[in-house]
């Protein structure tokens, strides 16, 4: 059996001498070691199975040997760096054969007895997987050291109210800003970050507290090194987002499959490397990188988020019950099932408003309404839910999966049981709005002029193509050295293809970009012109990247897809636009955040949506994503505009508004 481990110097039981700044936010204690050899004060001896043979503490992030030993990640990553074989029996080892250890291994682990750093204030006992939401969520001593930092760091209102030009719509000077960030890491909450899911009444009353959000650590196990997650990423300090959003999961990734992230998740850090202060590429150089165990920390909505996967075999649905008045019933049977916890419809009545509607279904289980989580709720809490709302009433229920009908095609059926069906010319016209791209971002045309033989191929690879999902530009993912371009030198992997011999290539499908490509390359004369995105990084950040570099093995050719921050610095003429309707009732907000706007500092920044919040009209919408640049508000441009245009044009559109939105995919990790 091991001793407890204790903190710092061997005294236990205090924060006495403790600074925020050198405090570890996930033990509560500060590291001698480096970030990642947490501390934590065991209240009972620990069993020697499972003791590191390194450092002789509780295990930390196990991985197994092939040999049959296992250590603490970190401590067995250090020790590879010097040495080759295994600690115990001096077997040659490398770090790749490594596996994590299994997961009964990792619960005893986390079940283990800890007890509270501070001690003088605190005097909780937990089980040490519990100890970073009790510091983050529940400790008095923590929140008091967390209080003092913000103070110390918090700007003036004056400065607040010039950050980025920033303003909290719907804000008021009697209630204070709704969204809520729990700090993890040092990182401070958005100040005013502008949040039209927050909105309130004639009478002053808030209607709908908007995001509460909660730092949560997240474990992702790969069988492979370099497994992909499956999650696609916007934003970095070098965007106006300035956080990691995720904008999107991958479904049947290893992220989809997982479940616990979801669209609009923001990642803090990854293996505790911080993503607060990084530019987006290199972000995502460090979720890229190969490893057997991905730790993220990332900030969540509190409670139920609909955009979270379903599991395998079952699906979600939104649906939306709109009332004549507040007290019509909806004519539906709630009932609870002895073999599973939650809510099910047993029933919906015949000539019912449920009924009449014929979204939901007998044995559907309602995951929520109204935003409100009911996965381990009650019929009764259900009914009071439903009792309290307003005219419209959102549910999110969850299905089995319907067999797929002979001899529809696999697009067909994956439009049934959506919420809406496909809208006809989804995304409608070439953009007419002229803007700049944001602070930082630019593009420049280049211009090839070669005399070829006729049947010498050009060499590259093409994707994209007004007809893929987000009607992107044709744009070069590889260039073959096999080709005569690839021997000039000037075209790159990742340029946008804009005419070849004067033929527009900007406006084509891919089969039609293909076609035009074969026809002109069978000339002896070739003229193309490209446009290539260009993104200023600072000096410094590059010079830190370069640090911090790190082997990441090559994708090849028919994985390669840009960054979202590539698209960012296209002109407008190569952008494509989409109308997005919303509809809401007078009581309700919109329900998305946005950033951007006029700043003294970047100048003008395009408005991009930062935050879509469950249980609002633009979350049931579900066409809004994390990252989309908004253009236009009912047709009015909304270039030239800060937050203090921008925001009252939002409010004041009551039960319906248009936006006009540029969808650009992000990066995939």
């Amino acid at each position: 059996m091991t001793e407890p481990k204790v903190g710092i110097s061997g005294v236990s039981g205090g924060s006495a001498g403790l600074t925020w700044a050198k405090m570890c936010k996930e033990c509560g204690q500060q590291h001698e070691g480096g970030p990642e050899n947490h501390l934590y004060e065991y209240q009972d001896d620990v069993d020697d199975e499972l003791v590191c043979h390194i450092c002789l503490q509780p295990l930390l992030r196990p991985v197994d040997t092939p040999c049959g030993h296992t250590y603490c990640y970190e401590c067995l990553s250090s020790f590879l760096k010097e040495q080759d074989f295994c600690p115990v029996d001096r077997q040659r080892l490398q770090l790749s054969q490594c596996r994590p250890s299994s997961l009964l291994v990792r619960n005893l682990l986390d079940k283990l007895t800890v007890v509270c750093p501070h001690r003088a204030d605190c005097q909780q006992e937990m089980q040490r997987c519990q100890l970073q939401p009790h510091l983050q969520n529940r400790c008095p001593a923590f929140r008091k050291m967390r209080e003092e930092a913000e103070r110390r760091k918090r700007p003036s209102w004056n400065e607040q109210k010039g950050h980025r030009g920033e303003v909290e719509l719907g804000a008021d000077p009697k209630h204070p800003p709704s969204m809520t960030r729990t700090p993890t890491r040092g990182l401070l909450p958005d100040p005013g970050l502008i949040n039209p899911a927050f909105d309130e009444s004639e009478d002053e009353t808030p209607l709908r507290s908007s995001l509460v959000a909660e730092a949560n650590v997240v474990e992702i196990i790969r069988e492979e090194q370099d497994e992909e997650l499956g999650l696609r990423i916007v934003g970095g300090k070098d965007t106006p987002l300035g956080n990691i959003v995720i904008q999107e999961i991958v479904p049947d990734s290893l992220a989809g499959r997982d479940g616990r992230l979801a669209p609009g998740d923001h990642v803090l850090e990854v293996n505790d490397v911080s993503l607060a202060s990084i530019p987006h590429g290199r972000a995502i150089s460090v979720l890229r990188r190969p490893c057997p165990q991905l730790r993220l920390v990332v900030m969540q909505e509190k409670g139920f988020n609909p955009r979270h996967p379903p599991r395998p075999g079952l699906e979600h649905h939104p649906v939306t019950l709109v009332k004549r008045d507040r007290s019509e019933p909806l004519g539906i049977k709630l009932i609870r099932k002895s073999e599973e916890t939650g809510v099910f419809i047993l029933d919906l009545l015949a000539g019912g408003l449920a009924a009449r509607d014929g979204k939901l279904r007998n044995n559907d289980k309602v995951l929520a309404i109204n935003g409100q989580d009911l996965r381990h709720g009650t019929p009764e809490s259900a009914a009071q839910t439903i009792q309290a709302s307003e005219v419209r009433v959102n549910f999110v229920v969850m299905r089995q999966l319907e067999p797929q009908e002979e001899g529809v095609s696999g697009g067909e059926w994956q439009s049934r049981g959506v919420r809406r069906a496909p809208e006809p010319q989804y995304f409608r016209r070439q953009s007419s709005y002229i803007k700049d791209p944001p602070a930082g971002f630019s593009s420049q045309e280049k211009t090839v002029s070669l005399k070829k033989e006729p049947k010498l191929s050009l060499g590259i690879t093409i994707a994209g193509g007004r007809d893929c999902r987000n009607r992107l530009p044709v744009y070069i993912t590889s260039v073959q050295p096999v080709g005569c371009l690839h021997r000039d030198g000037t075209i790159m992997t990742g340029d946008v293809l804009l005419s070849i011999n004067g033929v527009d290539l900007t406006q084509l499908t891919y089969n039609e970009a293909v076609s035009v490509l074969k026809a002109q390359t069978a000339q002896t004369q070739v003229v193309l012109k490209v446009l290539q995105t260009i993104s200023e990084e600072p000096e410094d950040e590059r010079e830190a990247a370069l640090d911090d570099a790190e082997p990441v093995q090559k994708p090849r050719d028919d994985d390669w897809a840009p960054l979202w921050t590539r698209w960012l610095g296209l002109p407008s003429p190569i952008h494509w636009c989409r109308d997005i309707v919303l509809l809401k009732t007078n009581q309700e907000s919109w329900g998305f955040s946005i950033v951007g706007g006029y700043e003294e500092s970047n100048g003008q920044q395009p408005f991009f949506i930062k935050t879509i919040v469950p249980g609002t009209p633009a979350h049931f919408d579900g066409r809004l994503k994390c990252g989309d640049e908004i253009v236009a508000v009912n047709g009015a441009t909304t270039v030239g505009m800060n937050n203090s245009s921008l925001i009252p044009m939002l409010k004041l559109q009551k039960n319906k508004v248009t936006l006009t939105v540029v969808s650009w995919p992000g990066s995939l990790v």
